[in-house]
């Protein structure tokens, strides 16, 4: 079957081969991708078939989703002509449904769910697949939104897991935006003794003394290294996470934020293969360098559900805008622009 595009659009030849690669049936439904630099199309797709995935796959109804960080690039970055259109629904997986198909034997029809796209297939679409392996039941518990926020959190968690013992620690969280906000909040329930947030942007400092940040600083106007030692009393922070990603310059300042023997914790997605490392500061000091991407879907989502359920970590501060699916493009250009204070920006489906 055709898919027809809801707009004019010339590469309907490149798209019919790769949708075709991901068997695509069923009723037409709507769905998103980047089709240009900064361009998302909405268009009309297959509706995705649970017998063309492996065992233990879920067919989710789209509920409700949220733009992170690490789907910017593929909306920001200019890519060769030949990448365009991206696959279907890229790059979103901050996504709660309900499951209309199921091969596993953990969730049924009518479950409703927290669960990633698997399959090749983002979650700008009204229907995704999904699998057992990051999926898992909803806490009851409203507002939804907030609730959603248990994914991006989730992987908070996972890469406090690799710190231990924290208490009496002095903290620097380098970004602020939604992750960084989540790390701020997080490491300070973990009982850092001071949690310095660092971000150039005006409303996201707001948004982190929210967030249980002791201090705030934006290097735009102040030196954050002298900032941090005085705040330190000369000592420097035992613990420097860089939560940025996409540029080269923000893991170097951390290193120049840690004292000797401190950790500095990468958090943040890089765009480039192989950095510019300050490795003679980071050999010199003895500082232990810890990555850390995606979650234990099983174990980090649950926790953080209940967190948020329980009242111990408050999510509300960083959802600013809920927009409908349909308009994912201004949703893309709120969130990456800063426009209208925006930090996370959920999309509604229903």
């Amino acid at each position: 079957m055709e898919h027809q595009p809801l707009g004019g659009w010339a590469g309907s030849s490149h798209f019919l081969l790769l949708t075709s690669h991901f068997f695509w049936k069923e009723d037409l439904v709507k769905a998103a991708h980047v089709v240009a630099h900064r361009q998302i199309e909405m268009f009309e797709a297959d509706e995705p078939n649970i017998e063309d995935f492996p065992g233990g796959s879920i067919k989710v109804k789209a509920h409700m989703t949220a733009i992170c960080g690490s789907d910017s690039p593929k909306f920001v970055l200019k890519q060769p002509a030949a990448v365009y259109p991206m696959n279907i629904g890229t790059s979103i997986h901050e996504c709660i449904g309900t499951v209309v198909a199921s091969s596993s034997d953990r969730f049924q029809p009518g479950d409703f769910v927290q669960a990633r796209p698997t399959a090749g297939i983002g979650g700008l679409a009204e229907y995704y697949i999904s699998s057992e392996k990051v999926g898992v039941h909803l806490t009851d518990y409203k507002p939804l939104d907030e609730l959603l926020m248990s994914q991006p959190l989730g992987t908070v968690i996972w890469a406090c897991r690799k710190l231990g013992n924290i208490l009496n620690w002095d903290a620097v969280v380098v970004g602020q935006g939604p992750m960084g906000l989540l790390m701020t909040h997080l490491l300070s329930n973990l009982g850092a003794k001071t949690v310095v947030a660092v971000d150039t942007v005006d409303f996201r400092l707001e948004a982190a003394k929210k967030m249980r940040a002791t201090h705030v600083v934006n290097p735009d106007r102040e030196d954050v290294v002298a900032v941090v030692r005085d705040i330190t009393d000369g000592r420097m922070a035992d613990l420097t996470v860089e939560i940025v990603g996409h540029n080269q310059d923000t893991v170097n300042l951390c290193l120049n934020l840690t004292k000797r023997l401190g950790t500095v914790l990468a958090f943040g997605v890089p765009d480039d293969d192989v950095y510019a490392f300050n490795y003679r500061a980071f050999f010199s000091k003895n500082v232990t360098l810890i990555g850390s991407v995606g979650p234990d879907s099983l174990n980090d989502y649950p926790l953080a559900m209940d967190m948020i359920a329980q009242g111990r970590i408050d999510v509300s501060p960083i959802i600013t805008h809920h927009l409908p699916f349909t308009e994912v493009q201004k949703g893309f250009e709120l969130f990456v622009d800063h426009r209208d204070e925006a930090i996370k920006v959920v999309l509604d489906y229903e």
